[in-house]
């Protein structure tokens, strides 16, 4: 495969820069084996059924940006991949001049960050001082919107960039499938039968990293933590005895499932992944996903396109351009079923 082949036009202008008035207000693109449907996310019930079980991505995004200076002078962006302790880190490091080991700066003007060293494109960082990392990221980080979004954090991202079922820290980006939901859907769909069930995937700042290869096998996933607990395995089991269908929400849920299922039973446990799925890869787990619009060329495409085939996912893109759906984290959702 060719990562030309997951390939497509965007207008700018489809690019949604902030999210809708109130959750749940979104488009919502049904791909079926019948083919294509325009809904509102509203609809979203009408589809799922009695004994189905919905499964969330409760990862909770950190306020991971941070901005300082070096004590040269020049400045220094920070954007906090992965909290290892009480005060280190894995972060993405922007500099006039690449620090070196041992060499320090100061970041929100008061917390004194050592290089300890690199790790392929991530530093390791240590937080100085007796205040835990994620202490002082809740006080002075901000939360890092994705790159193709122009504004700067306000206090509406604060909020709207979180699910409303978000508890458990550790991500650098949204799960942004589950950003449609609020309470009163959740509500309808668990009176209606619905399972709902949660896993964590803490989505790294990988997730925006483009595939620079044209051979799409030459392409190296970043890795991401994730854990699957006992409960969310019971569930899934007794949807599935009782005839119920598995919908992922988001490509974060389903790569956590598909990873813990990847020898052949689904079990509870935590981890690190780095699935790289395309299409041939055979589902063990899930039989529909919730997922918004992905970037073109991107992992995220070919996982959709692996899932939903190939040629109706591709159909289905150009569909949401020419009807001016919106596009990425802020954007319209997708419903796909399965390709059997």
């Amino acid at each position: 495969m060719r990562t030309s082949d997951f390939e497509f036009d965007l207008p700018e202008q489809l690019i949604a820069q902030y999210p809708p008035e109130q959750r749940g207000m979104s488009r919502l693109l049904r791909v079926a084996q019948s083919g294509l449907n325009d809904a509102n996310f509203g609809d979203l019930q009408h589809s799922l059924r009695e004994h189905d079980v919905l499964v969330l991505n409760d990862t909770r995004v950190l306020k991971a940006r941070l901005f300082g200076e070096k004590t040269s002078g020049g400045k220094v962006e920070v954007l906090v991949e992965r909290v290892l302790g009480e005060h280190e880190v894995l972060a993405q490091l922007r500099a006039s001049k690449t620090p070196k080991a041992g060499s320090c700066f100061i970041l929100a003007g008061v917390i004194t960050v050592t290089v300890l060293g690199r790790s392929g494109e991530f530093f390791h960082l240590r937080f100085e001082g007796d205040v835990a990392v994620a202490d002082l990221l809740e006080r002075h980080g901000n939360l890092p919107l994705p790159p193709y979004i122009t504004h700067a954090a306000g206090d509406e991202d604060d909020s709207r960039y979180q699910t409303v079922f978000a508890r458990e820290p550790g991500a650098v980006a949204a799960p942004t499938a589950g950003l449609h939901f609020g309470a009163d859907m959740l509500k309808v769909l668990s009176d209606k039968g619905v399972g709902i069930a949660y896993v964590t995937l803490h989505v790294g700042a990988g997730t925006f990293k483009p595939v620079r290869v044209e051979n799409v096998e030459e392409h190296v996933m970043h890795s991401e933590r994730y854990s699957i607990p006992q409960a969310t395995v019971e569930a899934i089991a007794g949807a599935k005895a009782r005839g119920g269908r598995v919908i992922a929400v988001g490509t974060t849920s389903l790569r956590a499932l598909e990873s813990a299922a990847a020898g052949g039973a689904l079990r509870a446990g935590a981890g690190e992944t780095n699935i790289f799925i395309t299409p041939g890869y055979r589902f063990k787990v899930v039989d529909v996903l919730l997922t918004n619009f992905h970037l073109s060329r991107s992992t995220l495409l070919m996982l959709v396109c692996a899932f939903g085939g190939m040629d109706k996912m591709m159909a289905a893109y150009r569909h949401a351009v020419a009807n001016e759906y919106r596009f990425f984290s802020y954007g319209d959702a997708m419903l796909i079923e399965r390709e059997q």
